[in-house]
C-alpha cells in the first residue's frame, strides 16, 4: 500500500515489525517495555521524536508536601508525583516512625495514603500510630466522619499490593520494607537479588504510569549501604539515608541522590516518647551553652556546613598512654584517614609526640563531618587533650590543614562567622586572609597561617 488511508499522502508509510511478546504487555508491562527498548532499527508508532534543546518547554515539577519540614527540605520541597524514593537506615533507627508520621500528615491534608507493612501486623501499626500521635482524638473524629484517608495493608505479595493500590488510588504509597516484598511469578525467595530487582522495577513502573509517589523503606548492611543490589539506587529517583545512633536522641536524614533537588541538605530530628520531633534550631541544640560554658581540654566547637545551613558541632578528642607501634586510633563521626593525617602533621609541624598515644576522636550528638573545614578544630582538640590545656572561652576554630602544616581557606566563612556570633561566640581562629579586612566581622578574628601558629593562639 503506497497511500495512507487516513491522510491520503503517498509514500508516507513506514514498515514496523511488532515484538513477538507484544501481546503480553498487559500481564507483564516491564517485559514488554524491555523488549521494545532492545529492538534496533525498528521505529514504533508511538516513539518520541528528537527535538532541539531550545524548543523544550521548562517543566514545573509539582510537589506534595509531607507536612514535616525537615523531611521536605531533604526531598527538595516535598514528594514529586510519579517519583520513587528509597529510604534506608539501620534496624530500629526510626524509619517506620518517620514514614508513619509523614503518612498521617499527608492524609490529614486531604490526600489518600496507602501504608503497606510487610514486617508488622496492622495492629502493631495502629499501636505505633497511637504512640506517635497518628491515632489522636482529632484523627479518630475524622475517621468517624469518613474523612480519614490513611489506609494500612499488611501483606507481602506484590500482586495483592497492586490490587489494593488500584482500589484505594492513593497519592502516596509507602512500602515498609521492600526487602520482604515478593513476586509470586518468580522462583526466588523474598529479599534475593532477583526479587528485589523485579519488584522495584514494577513499583517504579507503577509510579510513572499512575503519577503515584512511592516511598520504599529498606534496611542497610554493616557497611551502611542499602541492602540488596546497587541497581535499586539506580532505579529510584531519590535515595535518602536515615542516620543516627539508637542510643542518642538525634536523627539525621541525608540525601545521597535526588533527581528533583539537591543532595546537600540534611534534616535533623530528635527522638522522643511521642515520635520524631523536628529540631527548629539545630545549632543551638548541638552546642548547648557551649559559647558561655567553661572550656574543657580536648573540646573544640567547629562551624560545619550541611547544605545551606551551618551547624555548630563539638569535636572532642582524648589521648592516653599506649604502646609504641600499636597505638589505637578510633573515630566516631569523622574520617579515620583524616585523623591519621592530622596526627602526622601535629608530630611533624606541631612538635607533639603522639606515636605512643592512643587517640580517640568523636563528634557530639551523633553528627558526621566529612568536610575538611573541621581539620583545624580536630587538631586543636587533640593538642588540647595531650597538653591538658583548654582553649579560650567562647572560641571556635575552622580551617583545612595541609600536609606541610599550613592552614588553608574554607568556603562560606562569612556565614559560619555570622552563625557563631548569633550563638554568642566571641572569638574565631580562621585561616590567614580568609576574611576581608574591609568589612566588619561580627566576632574577633584571629588569623593563623600554620598549625604551629594555631597552637600558640590556642594556648
Amino acid at each position: 500500500m503506497g497511500k495512507c488511508p487516513e491522510c491520503g499522502a503517498w509514500d508516507s508509510l513506514e514498515e514496523f515489525t511488532p515484538s513477538a511478546a507484544g501481546g503480553s504487555d498487559k500481564q507483564d508491562p516491564q517485559r514488554g517495555l524491555a523488549e521494545a527498548w532492545a529492538m534496533e532499527g525498528e521505529v514504533a508508532s508511538h516513539a518520541p521524536e528528537a527535538v532541539r534543546l531550545d524548543d523544550i518547554e521548562p517543566l514545573d515539577v509539582p510537589r506534595l508536601a509531607t507536612g514535616i519540614g525537615e523531611f521536605d527540605r531533604v526531598l527538595g520541597g516535598g514528594l514529586v508525583p510519579g517519583s520513587t524514593v528509597l529510604l534506608g537506615g539501620e534496624p530500629g533507627i526510626g524509619k517506620s516512625t518517620l514514614m508513619l508520621q509523614a503518612a498521617a500528615k499527608v492524609a490529614a491534608a486531604g490526600r489518600s495514603v496507602l501504608y503497606v507493612t510487610s514486617e508488622e501486623s496492622s495492629q502493631q501499626i495502629q499501636m505505633r500510630a497511637g504512640r506517635v500521635g497518628g491515632a489522636s482524638e482529632e484523627s479518630k473524629a475524622k475517621a468517624q466522619a469518613g474523612t480519614d484517608r490513611l489506609f494500612v495493608l499488611a501483606d507481602t505479595n506484590l500482586a495483592r499490593i497492586f490490587a489494593q493500590a488500584s482500589k484505594v488510588k492513593p497519592a502516596v504509597l509507602v512500602i515498609d520494607s521492600v526487602q520482604m516484598i515478593y513476586n509470586a511469578s518468580l522462583d526466588a525467595s523474598p529479599g534475593s537479588m532477583t526479587q528485589l530487582r523485579r519488584c522495584c522495577m514494577e513499583l517504579v513502573y507503577l509510579a510513572k504510569s499512575t503519577q503515584m509517589a512511592i516511598v520504599l523503606v529498606g534496611h542497610v548492611t554493616k557497611d551502611g549501604q542499602v541492602a540488596g543490589p546497587r541497581l535499586l539506587e539506580h532505579l529510584v529517583d531519590a535515595v535518602l539515608y536515615f542516620e543516627g545512633d539508637r542510643y542518642h536522641a538525634h536523627r539525621i536524614v541525608r540525601g545521597v541522590k535526588n533527581r528533583f533537588g539537591t543532595t546537600l541538605e540534611i534534616g535533623l530530628f530528635e527522638m522522643s516518647e511521642t515520635g520524631l520531633r523536628e529540631v527548629v534550631d539545630p545549632s543551638g541544640v548541638l552546642s548547648s551553652e557551649a559559647a558561655t560554658s567553661e572550656p574543657t581540654p580536648g573540646c573544640v566547637i567547629v562551624p560545619a556546613m550541611q547544605g545551606s545551613r551551618c551547624f555548630m558541632v563539638e569535636v572532642q578528642a582524648l589521648t592516653a598512654a599506649g604502646i609504641l607501634g600499636a597505638a589505637k586510633r578510633r573515630v566516631s563521626g569523622l574520617d579515620a584517614n583524616r585523623l591519621s593525617m592530622i596526627l602526622a602533621v601535629l608530630e611533624q609541624h606541631g612538635g607533639l609526640r603522639l606515636a605512643d598515644q592512643d587517640v580517640f576522636a568523636s563528634v557530639v550528638g551523633g553528627m558526621k563531618i566529612a568536610e575538611p573545614a573541621a581539620d583545624l578544630g580536630l587538631a586543636l582538640a587533640i593538642a588540647g587533650s595531650h597538653l591538658r590545656k583548654a582553649g579560650p572561652p567562647g572560641t571556635i576554630a575552622l580551617g583545612e590543614v595541609g600536609l606541610s602544616g599550613e592552614v588553608r581557606r574554607v568556603s562560606q566563612i562569612e556565614q559560619r562567622l555570622r552563625e557563631a556570633a548569633r550563638l554568642g561566640f566571641k572569638r574565631a581562629l580562621v585561616p590567614a586572609g580568609a576574611v576581608d579586612g574591609k568589612g566588619k566581622s561580627p566576632i574577633e578574628i584571629v588569623a593563623v597561617k600554620s598549625i604551629s601558629s594555631a597552637l600558640e593562639a590556642w594556648r
